[in-house]
């Protein structure tokens, strides 16, 4: 089932990010980054060469490179691609059959593609933690902080971070390196993160504290 259009809009920038009610910042030696669902056939939906979808990959492979030069663990999450009536459950109910399991659909982008040996988690929900092993792994690095990037911001990158919240590991929403069906839906979803389970905050603060450490 084909995901329908989704108009550009801008990326949010700093003068919209919400004050967060806690005062967390990402560090290199508690954080994991995860890579949310950037499989072709959600970012098939977004024009081209417009925003939000330049901004996103173009800012997401800069938390990559610089996740990974600090020695932050890079996890993704994937969905299966043809998945049954009874694996989707009542996601079949909201959004129908889902992808195939088509390469052309179940890839991940290219441009922020895993590198060898890093973890692809399988997505069957909203949340990465449902039916994964991604508390666990985390746990045995030794690991409490997820930074979260990728689509769509208001649904899975949110329960996500809701999730990971319930679990005690301080999770955080890179609001530019998110996107979503319309801004006010990515707006709602950073202003909600902030207000009661999660920081949001922009690429470059990002960047700034995983290079740093300068996470208080």
């Amino acid at each position: 089932m084909a995901m329908s259009p989704i108009a550009p809009y801008r990326m949010p920038g700093e003068d919209d990010l919400p004050p967060a009610a806690v005062p967390w910042r990402p560090r290199p030696d508690r954080a994991v980054v995860l890579v949310h669902d950037m499989q072709r056939y959600f970012l098939r939906p977004f024009p081209a060469g417009r925003s939000p979808l330049t901004g996103l990959l173009a800012n997401t492979a800069k938390l990559l490179a610089t996740a990974r030069a600090a020695g932050v663990p890079v996890m993704y999450t994937a969905q299966p691609g043809g998945m049954t009536r009874e694996e989707r459950g009542l996601l079949h109910d909201f959004w129908g059959p889902g992808m195939g399991k088509e390469e052309a659909e179940r890839a991940i982008a290219d441009d922020v593609a895993p590198e060898q040996g890093e973890t692809v988690l399988t997505k069957w929900r909203y949340s990465a933690f449902f039916r994964s092993d991604l508390e666990e792994r985390m746990r045995r690095s030794g690991r409490d902080q997820l930074v979260v990037c990728g689509v769509y911001a208001h649904m899975g990158c949110l329960l996500t971070a809701c999730d990971a919240y319930n679990r005690d590991i301080q999770p955080f929403l890179v609001a530019d390196a998110l996107a979503d069906l319309t801004l006010d839906d990515h707006l709602m979803a950073l202003r909600y993160a902030a207000d009661r389970c999660a920081v949001p905050l922009s690429t470059a603060d990002a960047l700034a504290a995983l290079e740093t450490g300068d996470g208080a």
